[in-house]
């Protein structure tokens, strides 16, 4: 059998000194950092979307990479993307993947032919699996490009299409059962509203919480044991969307007792489009027990819209490193490359170049982050500026064992409070001082 990806060979570790292109500068699969494997902290996945489906095509123009692997034939030509993926995933140390189901496997005329092709493909998919060792991370249904989904799946006006997204998410369930997946993912592309002159927004967000809950049930009645996951996003292509950032999924869940049940994927990208930064969404996460796992990307902060970058910024590697260990690590979850190459980017080697520079990046952020734990110097002022908490007056307050009229007695005795400094430039030159010191 010919190769995908000719003339590449399995990406080794040079060293960051190395000027070679097509070797990893940081990333040491089996290099222990804090005890454990870089390749095990990282758990990195490649999203099938993006790397084996996506050609270059934009709003303004067609592809420029052919994605047809050697067939014009749909089935035969996703029998070979399958081929190509897990060669691809050899060729770079990848461990996991992630699909939406018409990634592996192309919609037909009618549900029965859809799934049919689904079971086609997945049986490839898992004797790959077997072959080769690598697993499923998470599985999804597309529930946005076809025209039947213009005004949502869960939140669609039309009951038709609610249940036919219901028969959809039943079968990617399946499939991801079958390969193995630990995860399951609720991205709401189109669970949103352009107007409200045209929406019953209540009854569209009863009804998403209705197909989660159809999910959830069906999913455990097959054996799915992993994490369900919503993935946060703000705009694009809905300009409301229900999914808006990290807090606004938090009050959803709980307002729908779906929470023991759903942790959030964030994603870089979406953070900086909701007007927060990557760290603070994962701190969120993490602080109200919602961290599940991570779409490793960025966006280009000069564009209003989700660009998908190949993740290369160090800071924002790190502190989300520093976020993933301080929850202990992955658990279910993983860094799945939800990014692509640049569209002027058209050459077969560019996807290597790419994911080189993601995973190098967040190999670096790893060592960084463990750095920065280790100097401690961070997390000793931030548990100082707290300390007053620790005082008799701060212990019954959190004991919840004073009255407003009790704090304003001891207010009123003790006149005018002071501040200490938040000392966040010196907080930014340590962090500097530990990365590059």
């Amino acid at each position: 059998m010919s190769e995908f990806y000719p003339g590449i060979s399995k990406i080794a570790y040079e060293g960051p000194q190395s000027k070679n292109a097509l070797a990893f500068k940081y990333y040491q699969a089996n290099e222990l950092v804090a005890g454990k494997a870089m390749k095990d902290h990282l758990k990195f996945a490649m999203s099938y979307w993006h790397t084996m489906v996506s050609g270059g095509a934009d709003m303004f123009g067609p592809g420029t990479v052919d994605k047809k692997y050697g067939s014009d034939d749909p089935m035969e030509s996703a029998k070979n993307k399958a081929l190509a993926s897990f060669e691809l995933m050899d060729k770079l140390s990848i461990d996991y993947y992630c699909f939406h189901d018409r990634d592996i496997a192309p919609e037909a005329e009618t549900l029965a032919e859809s799934n049919a092709r689904l079971d086609i493909i997945s049986d490839l998919l898992l004797d790959l699996q077997k072959k080769t060792g690598k697993k499923l991370l998470w599985g999804t249904a597309n529930c946005f490009s076809n025209p039947r989904y213009a005004g949502g799946a869960g939140t669609s006006p039309e009951v038709d299409v609610f249940t036919f997204a219901a028969a959809q998410i039943k079968k990617a369930l399946e499939i991801t059962v079958k390969l193995g997946g630990r995860g399951y993912v609720f991205w709401g592309g189109r669970e949103g509203y352009e107007t409200l002159l045209n929406t019953k927004m209540g009854f569209e967000l009863d009804n998403l919480a209705r197909l989660m809950r159809l999910a959830v049930d069906y999913g455990r009645s097959i054996g799915f044991t992993g994490d369900f996951y919503v993935e946060p996003k703000p705009k694009e292509p809905t300009k409301h969307q229900y999914d808006f950032d990290s807090a606004t999924v938090i009050g959803f869940l709980r307002h729908y007792g779906l929470d023991k049940d759903f942790k959030l994927n964030i994603e870089a990208n979406h953070a900086t489009l909701a007007g927060h930064t990557f760290h603070h969404e994962i701190r969120l996460a993490r602080d109200t027990g919602f961290f599940g796992s991570i779409d490793a990307n960025q966006g280009d902060m000069l564009l209003g819209w989700d660009t998908d970058q190949f993740p290369t910024n160090v800071y924002d590697a790190t502190l989300c490193m520093v976020e993933v260990l301080k929850a202990g690590g992955f658990t279910n979850g993983g860094l799945n490359f939800d990014a692509k190459a640049r569209r002027a980017s058209n050459s077969l080697e560019d996807i290597f170049y790419s994911y080189i520079a993601g995973m190098d990046a967040f190999a670096l952020g790893l060592k960084l982050a463990q750095k920065l734990i280790d100097d401690g110097r961070l997390d000793e002022f931030v548990n100082e500026r707290y300390s007053s908490w620790n005082n008799e007056l701060g212990q019954k307050i959190l004991k919840n064992q004073v009255t407003m009229a009790d704090l304003e007695k001891i207010a009123l005795a003790k006149g005018d409070v002071k501040v200490g400094s938040g000392r966040q430039e010196n907080l930014e030159a340590i962090l500097n001082t530990v990365m590059f010191g």
